[in-house]
């Protein structure tokens, strides 16, 4: 089969390539899919120069996030038999033509999505949910402003945020994404943050500021949303694509009386597996109600898979990028 492997960490993907590598076999417990499709997100892009959290040793498959048939299961297995459609993180080697997975990382496709489509939306979905559900407590009214809010986890928040009963503002740098996500989305206000946000959000809500923040940018975003955050405000922590790790003076906090949240929802589930399965099937139900409707930006075959990554790298991407193995 065909697989994409980081065989060195370096710069601009050059130490990734396409190779050919035998099919796995299932062990206990783990079932063989043969993948459909497989969100490309940035931890990914991370992980091919060593720059992630998770550093596995080298040579060693990409992809986190991924959608298809099983094809095989290991012993032990209940549940899941040959040909079932399914979706789930694979965590490594998602773009491949096929994937091993441990049994209980995969469930069902919601019937309402594409295989695209349901390879998109767990990381992005799950994030959205343990930041605004199990972190912040966001209540039906409450104002979230999302930053990022065209990119994969910012508008998997700009939804699911909506879909709780908040009131949204969908922040961007660029007037024709938030073109397309007020046109899709419909979220309460759009605010492009070039220039500066600080005076708009507090227009927008009557001069208290933001009760949660979403920020997956970090950076300036993260300093000046210090400054136009409520009373009691939650200011979710979810990444740092900007590049820079912001720091916060904490008599900033002290005197706004507003938290500093760190999302990290993976390890969430990890460290609370009971919430972590209750956060999955959480959002299996709204994918499959059609409650929440992840996009799809674009989907590319495997053998180009650089064009996949470039995308997403150059913040072209309007939600979520996705390579397919089977175009």
């Amino acid at each position: 089969m065909r697989a994409l492997i980081v065989e060195s960490l370096a710069p601009d993907y050059a130490g990734c390539a396409l190779r050919e590598i035998p099919v796995p076999t299932p062990g206990p417990g783990e079932v063989l899919v043969e993948v459909r499709a497989a969100g490309v997100n940035f931890p990914d892009l991370l992980m091919t120069r060593g720059e992630y959290q998770m550093k596995p040793p080298l040579p060693f498959g990409l992809g986190m996030e991924l959608s298809g048939e099983v094809t095989a299961v290991g012993e032990g297995v209940s549940g899941l038999s040959v040909g079932d459609a399914v979706c789930g993180g694979a965590k490594l080697g998602g773009f491949a033509q096929y994937a091993l997975l441990p049994a209980a990382a995969v469930r069902p496709k919601p019937g309402r999505l594409s295989w695209a489509q349901a390879a998109s939306y767990g990381a992005a979905y799950l994030t959205a949910w343990v930041a605004l559900v199990r972190r912040a407590n966001v209540q039906p009214g409450e104002w979230v402003l999302v930053h990022g809010a065209a990119g994969g986890v910012g508008l998997a928040a700009v939804d699911l945020a909506r879909a709780l009963g908040a009131r949204v503002i969908a922040a961007s740098a660029s007037d024709e994404k938030l073109a397309v996500v007020q046109a899709e989305y419909q979220p309460d206000a759009v605010v492009n943050v070039t220039g500066g946000f600080r005076e708009q959000v507090k227009a927008i809500t009557g001069g208290a500021g933001a009760d949660v923040i979403y920020d997956p940018v970090g950076g300036d975003v993260f300093d000046e949303s210090t400054r136009c955050i409520a009373f009691d405000g939650r200011l979710l922590v979810i990444g740092f694509t900007s590049g820079r790790i912001p720091e916060v003076s904490v008599n900033m906090p002290l005197i706004k009386g507003f938290s500093v949240v760190g999302v990290r929802a993976g390890e969430y589930g990890r460290r609370f597996p009971e919430r972590g399965r209750e956060n999955a099937g959480a959002i299996w139900k709204l994918a499959d109600e059609g409650t929440i409707r992840p996009r799809v930006h674009a989907e590319v075959p495997l053998s180009d898979w650089r064009e996949a990554f470039d995308l997403l790298a150059n913040r072209q991407v309007i939600g979520k990028a996705v390579i397919r193995s089977d175009l």
